[in-house]
């Protein structure tokens, strides 16, 4: 340990700024929020400086460096870019025994500049000792991920029933027992999912409790008794499959749960980020081969939370779109249990974005339509009607396996054949493959290029955009050649009406996300417009 953490209280002391500039104004900025006065010293101050020191308890003065001014000082922060003066301020303040720091030279800090993760009262400074800060701002952004901002609520809960506690509870290992079934049970977690006030009335209630247990003999077993039985539900959207795009609060829910039901869709990377001791049952579906049938997992989720455990539901994607989430809750609400949704960015966001292709572009597709794509033998085709219009975009879901059927019965529909149309195989991960073609050729060439499931379909003329807009895992890209179909086509190429489009043209992607769907008998639908 080359330097030892402390946390100095700044709030209305003095603390003297050398500069005016940039430097300056950020170490101010962080200064201020701790409460400090800050003292800017310097001939030139910025006006950004200026509005963040408007307050009173502030003083900017437009001068050169004197010593005179650090007297009072807590603290010195050297921001200036003139080296020699750096070093003058530094002397200046050890001859005086007033810590200080010079930006950027570790050798002349008495003290360092964590990154700070603020949940106030919590507080975490990450050091490198000035080695690398760029990674110790990495860290802080990991760990950001990890604390969500309910915490500083949680703590300051704690602070205003700890003389409570501590009058109710006399023993050292009977406040422990009560704090640590407090911040890991459900007073936490009613802090987390925003209910204050219901967070607050269980906190007391437990103390209640677990004061009026204290009378019995064994004190220890009736604290043990008076935990709450019944656990609770996460229904938690796990997203394409690449770990970095859960949500904060999906992985903090991942890494409290006691077991774990994921589905066939959830990356092994994502299912890496569960809690590791927590147990893991795989209740996949795929296609007509399903591990556990809807009902049997609707039950495993409701008897598992009435044995205490905290249950995390994983679904790829994201759990209300084509993901049978609302089945599951309806179940949870039929028992009495406790539950949660947390979104995640399902499939056909992740499908479009990666590759390149915007599901509404403001001048060529005004709305998109998700549709199951799987249909059961024998199923009408009367719904592929409602998809012949151009200036929409249509994504399938589970339909590779019915690719024929589908684009036949487009074509048969009235949909031109030289509709562009994309496969998106794996979209997020490492081995995603975008092949495309139009609604005539792309069956050939999928038994030519065989891209696997999981996979989407998306029929519309912005496809043709992917050639242009493509940026992710390029090298896996399985582009039709076929120049005549690109070149003509009025997206890329133009008309003598209508000019060629650049890259700069591209629309605003539509935030609106899709979960690869279970079997339906029909062609279900979601349209967004």
């Amino acid at each position: 340990m080359n330097t030892f953490p402390l946390f100095f209280k700044l709030e209305d002391r003095k603390v003297l700024i050398v500069g005016g500039g940039d430097v300056a104004l950020r170490k101010a900025d962080l200064l201020s929020r701790a409460g400090a006065c800050i003292t800017i010293l310097a001939p030139s101050i910025s006006h950004e400086i200026q509005a963040l020191l408007s307050d009173s308890k502030h003083e900017l003065i437009y001068e050169n460096y004197n010593r005179t001014y650090m007297t009072d000082s807590r603290v010195i922060i050297a921001a200036t870019d003139e080296e020699t003066l750096n070093h003058q301020i530094h002397a200046d303040a050890t001859a005086l025994n007033i810590p200080v720091n010079v930006v950027d030279t570790p050798h002349l800090c008495d003290f360092i500049f964590p990154a700070i993760v603020d949940r106030n009262p919590i507080v975490i400074g990450i050091s490198s000792n000035g080695k690398a800060p760029v990674l110790a701002r990495l860290l802080r952004a990991r760990l950001e991920t990890l604390i969500p901002q309910g915490y500083g609520k949680l703590a300051k809960l704690a602070g205003e029933f700890r003389g409570d506690v501590k009058a109710k509870i006399p023993t050292l290992t009977g406040r422990r027992q009560f704090w640590e079934r407090a911040f890991e049970g459900k007073v936490s977690q009613l802090m987390f999912a925003g209910n204050e006030n219901e967070a607050i009335a269980q906190l007391q209630a437990d103390l209640d409790n677990t004061a009026a247990s204290i009378t019995t003999k064994d004190a220890t077993d009736e604290l043990t008794k008076a935990q709450n039985t019944m656990g609770e539900v996460y229904i938690v959207g796990a997203g394409p499959g690449d770990p970095e795009l859960l949500t904060f609060k999906a992985l903090r829910l991942m890494q409290q749960a006691d077991i774990v039901y994921y589905d066939a869709l959830v990356s092994p990377q994502v299912l890496d980020l569960c809690r590791r001791d927590a147990d893991k049952v795989f209740v996949g579906k795929k296609r007509s081969n399903h591990a556990v049938a809807q009902l049997g997992i609707n039950e495993l989720l409701v008897n598992s939370a009435k044995e205490g455990r905290r249950v995390v539901r994983l679904k790829g994607g994201d759990p209300f779109i084509f993901g049978r989430g609302g089945e599951e809750i309806e179940s949870l609400r039929a028992h009495n249990i406790p539950y949660q949704v947390i979104p995640g960015i399902t499939a056909a966001n992740a499908a479009a974005s990666y590759a390149g292709i915007p599901l509404t572009h403001r001048d060529h597709s005004q709305s998109v339509r998700f549709v199951t794509g799987f249909l059961k033998a024998g199923a009408p085709n009367s719904n592929f009607k409602n998809f012949l219009d151009t200036d929409e975009t249509v994504v399938f879901y589970m339909g590779l396996h019915s690719l024929p059927r589908l684009t036949e019965g487009l074509i048969d529909a009235g949909r031109s054949a030289e509709t562009p149309i994309a496969i998106v195989s794996n979209a997020s991960m490492s081995n995603q493959q975008v092949l495309t073609g139009t609604l005539a050729s792309i069956v050939e060439l999928q038994e030519k290029n065989q891209l696997p499931t999981p996979a989407l379909l998306i029929m519309g003329d912005v496809v043709s955009l992917h050639h242009d807009l493509a940026w992710y895992n390029l090298h896996n890209q399985q582009h039709n050649q076929n120049t005549s179909e690109t070149d003509n086509n009025w997206l890329r190429g133009g008309t003598a009406t209508t000019p060629k489009l650049n890259t700069h043209q591209q629309a605003h992607a539509l935030s609106m996300i899709a979960n690869f769907a279970t079997e339906d008998s029909n062609l279900e639908q979601l349209v967004i417009g």
